[in-house]
């Protein structure tokens, strides 16, 4: 039985053109699931661009290793993402799982296997029967065309209830420019990159070492201020492709990431990776509360995010949003464990627009009615003021319900 759809699910999903010079197809190999697309197929046109980032975790996935190793050259033909196999914790049968889908891929395509890029997600620790893709990649291949973004982003779902996409248009020196993009995500969220993935395209004729330096930067403020349950997947990637389409219509060719006339291109990658974080926390398994927890007053801001993060991860705190409490009692507790400086009698904090705590102590105006109300509805905005600094960051979250118990506790079964 599938999962009810998160109660935090936007309403419609974007229209998403097509970008130009990506072509994409999905089939059903059967990797885990019956009934369900699980692979997808992204072509790139010849002179595409890559860059990516990857989980800092000790125990990648093979796919992880084949990406990492592929990189540095920055050319890209094809994409290749499957679901319910994480290809994770397999050995040497991993790695030559990853080996042997890039060479049916590449017979496939007709691309080099150097310029084709794997992401796998499900189970870790199975092996991954890679002779599932043989015959489907070339139907794939056949059948790719622009547009499709939206089936894509389905193939590669687990416990996701909802696909996730994103689109945005900008300008390169003047001439418009789209960027679209997909992820999945729902639990082991506590991305640390530099099961979630995430792909983001664009026409933009953009080198990828100066596309490199732009996601290295953008994904501290989205993907890496987002935590569901405080575990990084062994699978964490986040890739992003240029096909420079738009150079034909009189777009800049950018080569190097201070170029001026990358303004508005990064404000429109920035804004596309949040949105994207935010739709993951907000299919996180079993949520029902999407949380916004700011921190400021810090030592630094690297000392804000931690202790952001310490709130965010706290199951004391996740639980009592959940039972639409107002225990700042918590909020407290998550400061002081942090591991960061912080004093007792300079903490204030604030559920919405109303202050809880002051210097120490319950604020003397503090109103348990209008609190409840606050903690009622499904965003829910938090703030901690420590006195100290000018440090500051914000993170984003999820409650945390009996579903992630009994989705996780399920999980394989």
């Amino acid at each position: 039985m599938a999962a009810a759809i998160s109660p935090l699910a936007p309403t419609s999903f974007p229209d998403l053109p097509g970008i130009e010079g990506v072509r994409f197809a999905v089939g059903a190999a059967g990797i885990r699931y019956k009934n369900r697309t699980d692979v997808m197929l992204a072509l790139f046109d010849k002179g595409t661009q890559v860059a990516g980032v990857f989980t800092k975790s000790k125990c990648p996935s093979a796919p992880v290793d084949w990406c990492r190793a592929r990189l540095a050259a920055g050319k890209a033909r094809a994409l290749i993402v499957n679901s319910g196999n994480a290809n994770a914790f397999t050995g040497k049968t991993g790695a030559q799982a990853a080996k042997f889908t890039a060479t049916l891929a590449a017979k496939a395509t007709g691309a080099p296997a150097a310029e084709i890029f794997l992401a796998s997600t499900g189970v870790i620790g199975e092996p991954l029967d890679a002779a599932k893709f043989d015959g489907i990649l070339e139907r794939l291949a056949k059948k790719a065309a622009p547009g499709g973004l939206l089936e894509a982003a389905k193939a590669i779902m687990t416990t996701d209830t909802y696909p996730k996409v994103a689109t945005v248009k900008t300008t390169l020196g003047g001439v418009e420019v789209t960027l679209a993009g997909m992820a999945k995500g729902a639990g082991m969220i506590a991305p640390d990159m530099a099961t979630m993935l995430a792909f983001v395209f664009t026409d933009a004729p953009i080198a990828a070492a100066a596309l490199q330096s732009m996601l290295a930067k953008g994904v501290q403020g989205s993907f890496n201020a987002i935590t569901i349950d405080s575990d990084t997947s062994t699978s964490d990637t986040l890739m992003l492709f240029a096909t420079g389409a738009a150079e034909a219509r009189g777009a800049p060719r950018i080569e190097a990431a201070n170029d001026r006339r990358l303004g508005p291109f990064r404000a429109a990658l920035d804004g596309l990776l949040l949105d994207l974080a935010h739709q993951v926390v907000k299919d996180g398994e079993g949520a029902r509360k999407f949380v916004q927890i700011t921190v400021a007053g810090a030592a630094s801001p690297g000392a804000a995010k931690k202790i952001a993060l310490s709130i965010a991860n706290s199951p004391l705190v996740k639980t009592a949003i959940a039972g639409e409490d107002a225990n700042w009692g918590r909020i407290v507790m998550a400061v002081g464990k942090a591991g960061e400086k912080a004093e007792r009698d300079k903490l204030a904090i604030w559920f919405g627009d109303v202050r809880v705590a002051h210097k120490g102590l319950r604020d003397p105006a503090y109103d348990e009615k209008h609190v409840s109300q606050i903690m009622q509805e499904q965003e829910i905005d938090i703030y901690v003021d420590l006195g100290l600094g000018k440090g500051a960051a914000t993170v984003w979250t999820c409650d945390l319900t009996k579903e992630y118990v009994a989705i996780n506790g399920d999980y394989r079964s």
